[in-house]
C-alpha cells in the first residue's frame, strides 16, 4: 500500500518533552553529563578546600558528629560517614534502579545477553586488582587492593557521554550493565573484606525487612509507606550489623519493578481525573492521585524522582566530603613513587581495559556457547577505557582500608584516574574513528543483532507506507488523529521525509485513544474508508490539519473535498466496516507495550525521547548506518 512522498514540511516547532519523561537510558544518560560536570566541580573545590589557609576546617567539618537518636537509642556518625553511608544509599538505589530498568524492559531483558557484561566487569576487575597486587606484594598497601577495582559509575558514564554524544544506546547500556555489576560485586567486597565486625542478629533482622519489602511489590496503593518504614529499617539493620548500609539501595534498586503502562491502567487514571473534574471532593483527588501514580511502574517514578538528586547534590557532596587532600610537597613527592598510588592507577587505566576486552573475549567462544558480543572490537576497547575512572567506590575502600597519609595516596591515585583514564579513552576513540569504513563494518556486522520491540513486522500488503519499500530506514508510527502531539510530530516527520526520502519509508498504525479523545476512533475508520478508495494518505493529511473538526459531517466534507465517494464512506462510517482493521493496529500496539501517542519505532526498537526533527534525524542515520554496515553495502 505504498504511496507518494510527504508533502513540503511546514515549519517544525518544538515537540512535548513531557511525553517523553519515562525515557530511560538517554535520558538516564543525557543527566549524567551534566552530574559528570557538577561531580567534577565538587571534586575541585574539594581540593581547593583542602589546601586553603583554612585546611584544617575541612576534616574539622567532616569529622562533626551527628546523631540521631528514639529514646535510648540511635545512630551516632561523623558527618563523613553520615554522606558515604546514608546518602550515598540513594544514588546506588538509582543504579539498581537502571538496571532493573534494563532487565525488565530493555537490552537485557534477553538474560544470555548479560552474560558479556557481566564477565565483563568481573574481568574488568580481577586483572587491575592482580595488578595492584603485584605492585604492593609484600607491602602494607596489600590490603587496601579493594582500591583499584570498581568503576565510578557517574564519571564513566558522564565521560562517556562527554566524549561521544552520538554513541550507540547499546555502548551505554554495556557500560551501565558492567558498572552495576562492578558496584555489587565492590559491595560485596566491602562487606565481606573490609568490615571489622558482623553482628548476626541485626544481619538477619535485615535480610527480613529485604523479606518484606519484596511481599511489598503485591500490596494495595497504600505500600508506599509502609515501603519507606521497611526500607529505612533495612538500612538501619545493617549499619547495626556492621555491613555497610550502602548496599541496601543498589539490593532495593534491583527489586523495584520496571513495566509499561498499560492501556487498562491508563483509562482507569483517566476516569478518576474525569470523576474529579465532575466532583471535585478530596476522596477523589486522592483516587486520581492514586490511579495516575499507579499507571507508572514503581521504578520509574523512582527514577524520575531521585535521579537529580543524586547527580546534582548527593555524589557532588560525597565528593566533597572525601576528596579533599591537602597536598604538601613530601606528599607528592612520595605519592609519585608509592606503590599504593601507582598500583591504583595503574589498575584501573591499565587492567581495566585489558580485563575488559579479555574477559568479553573469552565469554563470547563458540566452544563456551557464548552470545555474540553487543559492541565491536574497537568500541569493547573504548569502553574499557572509560571504564578505567576509579573514584568513588575506590574512595569508600580506602576509607576502610588506610588511614593517614596512606589514604591520602590513595585518594590521589584515585584521582588521577579521573583525568588520566578519559584521555586514554579519548585517544582509543581517535583511533576508533580513523580505521578504514570496511573494517569496521566488518566489526559491527560480527555483533549481537539488534532486540526488536515491534511485535508485528511491517506488512506491505496491509501497512500504509509511505516512502520506497526498499528504503533501509523504517520509522513506524502508532498515532491518534485527535492527538495534538501526534499533530507536532507530523511536522517533523514531513521534514525527515523531504530531506532523507530515498533512506527513510514511514509506517502509520492506528492507536485512538478513546478515553481522551472521542472522535480518535472515527477518525481512524474514515482514514481507512479512504484507504478503500487508494486516497489514505490524502485523509490522513486533512485528519491531522483539522484536528479540532473531526464529526462525521467534518469527514464526509473532506471526502467531498478529495473527490472521494462521499455517500460510500458515510455508509462504512455507520457500519463500523472497517472497526476490525482499526482493532488490529490497536493489538499489535499492545503486543508491543505501547500505551500513548505518538509512539515510534525504528526498524523495529522503540524510539525513546523527544521527536523533533534534530533527534528523529540522528536517529534515522544511527539505524541507516548500522543497516548499510551489517548488510555490507
Amino acid at each position: 500500500m505504498a504511496d507518494e512522498p510527504a508533502a513540503a514540511p511546514a515549519n517544525a516547532g518544538r515537540t512535548a518533552w513531557a511525553r517523553n519523561l519515562a525515557a530511560p537510558v538517554r535520558s538516564f544518560l543525557s543527566t549524567e553529563t551534566g552530574g559528570a560536570v557538577v561531580l567534577l566541580a565538587a571534586t575541585i573545590v574539594a581540593l581547593l578546600w583542602a589546601n586553603s589557609p583554612w585546611w584544617d576546617s575541612y576534616e574539622s567539618v567532616w569529622t562533626t558528629k551527628l546523631a540521631i537518636t528514639i529514646g535510648d537509642t540511635g545512630i551516632t556518625a561523623d558527618l563523613r560517614h553520615w554522606v558515604n553511608q546514608g546518602l550515598m544509599t540513594f544514588f546506588f538505589l538509582v543504579v539498581g534502579l537502571e538496571a532493573k530498568r534494563e532487565l525488565d524492559l530493555g537490552e537485557l531483558r534477553e538474560r544470555r545477553r548479560l552474560a558479556i557484561p557481566a564477565v565483563a566487569a568481573i574481568g574488568g576487575m580481577l586483572v587491575p586488582v592482580c595488578i595492584y597486587l603485584a605492585i604492593n606484594a609484600g607491602g602494607p598497601g596489600a590490603h587496601g587492593w579493594g582500591t583499584a577495582m570498581s568503576t565510578d559509575t557517574a564519571f564513566a558514564l558522564g565521560a562517556l557521554a562527554l566524549l561521544t554524544p552520538r554513541a550507540a544506546t547499546r555502548t551505554r547500556v554495556f557500560l551501565l550493565s558492567l558498572a552495576v555489576v562492578d558496584d555489587l560485586c565492590a559491595l560485596l567486597v566491602i562487606a565481606i573484606f573490609y568490615t571489622e565486625r558482623v553482628s548476626l542478629v541485626p544481619l538477619a533482622v535485615a535480610v527480613g525487612f529485604f523479606g518484606v519489602l519484596l511481599a511489598l511489590r503485591y500490596a494495595p496503593p497504600w505500600r508506599r509507606p509502609v515501603s519507606i518504614a521497611v526500607a529505612i529499617g533495612l538500612w538501619v539493620a545493617l549499619f547495626r550489623s556492621g555491613v555497610d548500609p550502602v548496599i541496601a539501595g543498589l539490593a532495593i534498586g534491583l527489586a523495584t519493578s520496571a513495566y509499561p503502562p498499560s492501556r487498562d491502567d491508563l483509562e482507569r487514571a483517566t476516569a478518576l481525573a474525569r470523576s474529579f473534574r465532575e466532583q471535585p471532593t478530596p476522596e477523589f483527588a486522592r483516587s486520581a492521585q492514586q490511579g495516575v501514580q499507579s499507571a507508572i511502574s514503581p521504578n520509574e517514578r523512582l527514577q524520575y524522582g531521585l535521579h537529580p538528586w543524586t547527580s546534582y547534590v548527593i555524589v557532588p557532596r560525597f565528593a566533597l566530603a572525601n576528596a579533599g587532600v591537602h597536598l604538601t610537597g613530601t606528599l607528592i613527592s612520595d605519592a609519585a613513587r608509592s606503590p599504593i598510588t601507582l598500583g591504583i592507577l595503574a589498575g584501573y587505566v591499565i587492567g581495566k581495559p585489558v580485563g575488559i576486552v579479555s574477559a568479553s573475549w573469552i565469554a563470547t567462544r563458540p566452544m563456551l556457547r557464548g552470545p555474540r558480543a553487543p559492541l565491536s572490537g574497537p568500541l569493547l576497547t573504548a569502553s574499557g577505557a572509560v571504564a578505567g575512572v576509579g573514584f568513588t567506590i575506590s574512595l569508600l575502600i580506602a576509607t576502610h582500608a588506610f588511614e593517614g597519609q596512606r589514604l591520602d595516596e590513595a585518594k590521589l591515585g584515585a584521582l588521577a584516574t579521573v583525568v588520566v583514564a578519559p584521555l586514554v579513552a579519548w585517544a582509543v576513540l581517535q583511533v576508533v574513528r580513523r580505521l578504514p569504513e570496511t573494517l569496521r563494518a566488518r566489526q559491527i556486522a560480527r555483533t549481537a543483532d539488534d532486540i526488536l520491540d515491534l511485535s508485528d513486522d511491517v506488512d506491505p500488503e496491509r501497512d500504509h507506507i509511505r516512502g520506497p519499500e526498499d528504503a533501509p530506514v523504517t520509522l513506524l508510527e502508532y498515532g491518534d488523529f485527535e492527538c495534538t502531539y501526534c499533530g507536532q510530530a507530523e511536522n517533523a516527520i514531513r521534514e525527515l521525509l523531504a530531506s532523507h526520502g530515498d533512506d527513510v519509508r514511514y509506517v502509520w498504525r492506528h492507536l485512538p485513544l478513546n478515553d481522551v479523545h472521542p472522535h480518535a476512533q472515527l477518525a481512524a475508520e474514515a482514514s481507512e474508508a479512504a484507504a478503500a478508495q487508494g486516497r489514505f494518505w490524502d485523509m490522513h493529511d486533512i485528519l491531522l490539519n483539522h484536528q479540532g473538526e473531526l464529526r462525521p459531517r467534518d469527514v464526509r466534507s473532506y471526502a467531498e473535498e478529495l473527490g472521494l465517494d462521499a455517500d460510500r464512506i458515510t455508509e462504512d462510517l455507520r457500519r463500523r466496516v472497517h472497526a476490525p482493521r482499526v482493532s488490529e493496529d490497536v493489538v499489535s500496539a499492545d503486543e508491543s507495550g505501547v500505551s500513548g501517542t505518538p509512539t515510534f519505532f525504528v526498524n523495529g526498537r522503540r524510539h525513546y525521547g523527544p521527536y523533533d526533527i534534530g533527534t528523529l534525524t540522528e536517529t534515522v542515520r544511527a539505524a541507516r548506518g548500522r543497516r548499510r554496515q551489517v548488510v555490507g553495502t
